[in-house]
């Protein structure tokens, strides 16, 4: 679109498409415990939301000294998604408002697997603005902070890389869009603002609906020159 600074905007799924990482931390955080590892929710925000789950399971082995049961990757999706069924998941408030709004190509680029979007976003009601365009750590080689997935999302868009918007609410997604030089927004309803600028956001908010305009007086320029962040006005 004319005069529009970005070509794609690439949504993060967890916690920013669709409020999950609440209900699927306290889930997560329950099963560790049952093996015997007690972390809170606190850490692990930081510490697992936005790596893929292959990376999760690697720091849990280190965490417990042994390797957890083969099936708790497996129970832990069925009892992820039947907390999510039962909890009532709901897409991130004012997302339909802000996809609506957007006049460019949008796609989604997360760390967990295409069924696990394709349920969420299903179940919020959401999949049919993405059916067709999403794309999944698991098909890259390395996992965010990484810029692998970014990178792919763009090109299967045949988006310049450098004309995207990434939009990230976790510490390790907002590295990885800042390593695939694209302009990231950090979503900080769930994560701490300052920690999403020190790894490289370059603009943070804390309610969705602030997006578009975000998004329409963004500075590429100065965001590519690693000049001080976009201002609010």
């Amino acid at each position: 679109m004319p005069g529009y600074p970005f070509d794609l905007v690439i949504f993060d799924c967890d916690g920013v498409l669709v409020d999950s990482e609440p209900i699927a931390n306290e889930v997560f955080s329950r099963m560790l415990k049952e093996l015997g590892l007690e972390i809170g929710i606190d850490e692990m925000y930081a510490q697992f939301v936005g790596r893929s789950m292959a990376d999760c399971m690697r720091l849990v082995e280190e965490r417990l000294g042994y390797a957890p049961p083969p099936d708790f990757v497996t129970k832990l999706q069925e009892r992820t998604f039947q907390a999510f069924e039962a909890g009532g998941l709901q897409p991130t408030p004012g997302i339909e408002e802000v996809l609506d709004a957007i006049p460019v190509p949008v796609c989604v680029a997360s760390s967990g697997e295409v069924e696990k979007m394709r349920f969420t976003l299903g179940l919020t009601g959401l999949l049919p603005r993405f059916d067709g365009y999403l794309f999944s750590v698991t098909e890259v080689a390395h996992a965010k902070p990484a810029p692998d997935i970014y990178l792919y999302a763009a090109e299967r868009m045949r988006a310049d890389s450098r004309r995207c918007a990434v939009i990230e609410d976790s510490l390790f997604g907002a590295q990885a869009g800042v390593a695939a030089g694209m302009t990231v927004f950090g979503y900080s309803a769930h994560t701490d603002a300052q920690a999403l600028r020190r790894v490289g956001a370059h603009q943070t908010f804390a309610a969705m609906r602030e997006l578009p305009r975000l998004l329409e007086r963004a500075d590429v320029r100065a965001a590519r020159n690693g000049a001080s962040r976009l201002e609010r006005s």
